[in-house]
């Protein structure tokens, strides 16, 4: 991944330090695609992104004539434009209940996630956010015994966003006990294993300290 000698038609603004940008470079490394992946400076961003994006906010991918600035969405556009590996399951069933545990993550972790990570928060607030992510993520142990990705035999979107966040645990000061959560780190080390993931890695979070 990276920058390419031959410009692709594809262009990702990305964002290093974001699990957001993250997910999204995880799928683009899953599928193989070619693309160059712009790393942003939030201090300084492009001038052209604020004309692609209304929000000029990261991450933003250009594919073409199109635009895309929300994660998910880009997410599922690049698994139906390279169909292949599929990372969403073949039938509706299947596929509605990874898009409600999709809208889970934003809507339950996402926020704990958000303050966890942010050095301006509230630090009451932050350790409160923590802990109920730790319970979280204890709690849930046990679906990882019966199935070896997220709810699911095969490796989906539903892990390209789980992926980034677990990664950052370390950086939110969260350590998981391996023995009260063996089926979790397990996840997490088959996560963590895949080319895809390591491919997809910015300098900033193979920086990251993974006490793992």
């Amino acid at each position: 991944m990276g920058v390419v000698a031959k410009r692709s038609s594809m262009i990702f603004y990305s964002d290093g330090n974001d699990h957001y940008s993250h997910r999204v470079r995880i799928v683009l490394a899953e599928k193989g695609v070619t693309v160059d992946i712009l790393d942003v400076d939030l201090a300084s961003k492009p001038e052209d992104l604020a004309s692609l994006n209304p929000y000029n906010e990261l991450p933003t991918l250009v594919d073409r004539e199109l635009t895309l600035y929300e994660p998910n969405v880009m997410m599922e556009y690049l698994d139906e434009r390279f169909p292949h590996p599929p990372l969403l399951p073949v039938y509706p069933v299947e596929r509605a209940r990874s898009r409600l545990w999709l809208y889970r993550i934003e809507r339950d972790w996402a926020p704990l996630v958000a303050l966890a990570l942010d050095p301006s928060a509230d630090p009451a607030e932050s350790d409160k956010a923590k802990e109920k992510f730790k319970e979280s993520l204890t709690a849930i142990d046990p679906i990882f015994s019966e199935m070896p990705y997220f709810m699911s035999e095969e490796y989906t979107l539903v892990d390209c966003c789980m992926a980034p966040i677990l990664w950052r645990l370390p950086v939110m000061g969260i350590e998981m006990d391996r023995a009260k959560t063996p089926n979790l780190m397990a996840y997490m080390d088959r996560l963590f294993e895949r080319e895809s993931f390591k491919a997809a890695l910015s300098d900033l979070e193979s920086d990251m300290q993974h006490g793992h």
